[in-house]
């Protein structure tokens, strides 16, 4: 009956929004109702934003037909997590998703905000353990040892990128779970996310958490161009590679498939994130693929003109 999402990377708090719009979009069950959103901005602020009903599309307006994007301090904020499910969820809204500027953000699925077995919400006492120097791991797990029983399954984030989520054994034996945790290491991104209830539950929660670290770290971004031109020789090579001189032209392209270098032929004589070296030295990858036509090992036309950019994702260390 809930859906948990926890974020971490560049514009997280637009990533964790965007992948709850998305599941809105294309799932049925228990979503598009209350929406708890919390978010650690650039300044080490905790901000809040909540809906009781309508999801995304009224959580950062009054409309109730049109959604609004998040506010900027929202959308860039590097710590985001959030719960939603149908209208309606007892108030304060926040009880979903405790947070602390200084520790972490918690969010999770079912009933994480009833108490354990000593008497204080169970994911209240997860930020509490990150709060003690817990990692979110250790936080989640000690907790869910200690309530086996708990109607509830937990994400926790910390200000140091670490996340984990779980359910409790008691959850753990639902037959309408998703859960998925994805990392990019490049960009320092996660995401986690967990649901039940929503269907189709199988693969809802691998798309949440693909949109999300795409928004983050888009495996298509372009953090500059190089032209690939008419003339250029096609060699066969160990990899599909654009060699660049030192002003980053591109003096040659190595292809794995011998046909390119036959009388005719067209194709992808770029593939998607085919290497980018500059003197031997891995710089990138290429993040488009143009239309290509060769004639005796040696380029015609690139997407049907004689020069085309070809844009690449810089290798970030």
């Amino acid at each position: 009956m809930t859906i948990g999402i926890a974020a971490t990377g560049p514009h997280a708090g637009l990533a964790a929004f965007e992948a709850l719009r998305a599941v809105e979009r294309v799932s049925r069950g228990a979503i598009g109702g209350f929406v708890s959103f919390v978010a650690i901005d650039a300044e080490g602020a905790l901000l809040r934003a909540q809906t009781q009903r309508g999801g995304t599309k009224t959580l950062f307006t009054r409309g109730e037909t049109t959604g609004v994007d998040p506010p900027m301090a929202f959308a860039e904020a590097r710590f985001a997590a959030l719960m939603s499910s149908g209208p309606d969820r007892p108030e304060p809204l926040a009880q979903f998703t405790p947070g602390d500027p200084e520790v972490g953000l918690v969010s999770g699925h079912r009933l994480p905000h009833m108490p354990g077995v000593d008497g204080i919400p169970v994911n209240q006492a997860v930020l509490r353990r990150l709060a003690e120097g817990s990692t979110p791991v250790q936080a989640i797990e000690t907790e869910l040892a200690r309530n086996p029983e708990a109607d509830a399954g937990l994400i926790a984030l910390d200000l140091h990128g670490r996340v984990h989520l779980a359910n409790s054994q008691f959850v753990a034996q639902r037959a309408d779970l998703g859960s998925a945790l994805m990392e990019d290491a490049q960009s320092d991104s996660a995401v986690a996310v967990l649901h039940n209830a929503i269907h189709p539950y199988h693969c809802l929660a691998a798309l949440a958490a693909c949109i999300a670290l795409d928004r983050m770290a888009p495996a298509d971004r372009c953090d500059f161009q190089v032209v690939l031109q008419a003339g250029l020789p096609l060699e066969l090579g160990d990899e599909n590679c654009l060699h660049l001189d030192a002003q980053d032209r591109v003096e040659r392209l190595t292809v794995t498939q011998r046909c390119w270098l036959e009388p005719k032929y067209q194709g992808a004589a770029v593939n998607f994130a085919a290497a980018v070296r500059r003197d031997g030295k891995l710089i990138g990858h290429a993040t488009s693929e143009p239309y290509c036509v060769a004639e005796n090992g040696r380029l015609q036309s690139v997407s049907g003109q004689k020069a085309a950019p070809i844009p690449v994702r810089a290798l970030r260390t």
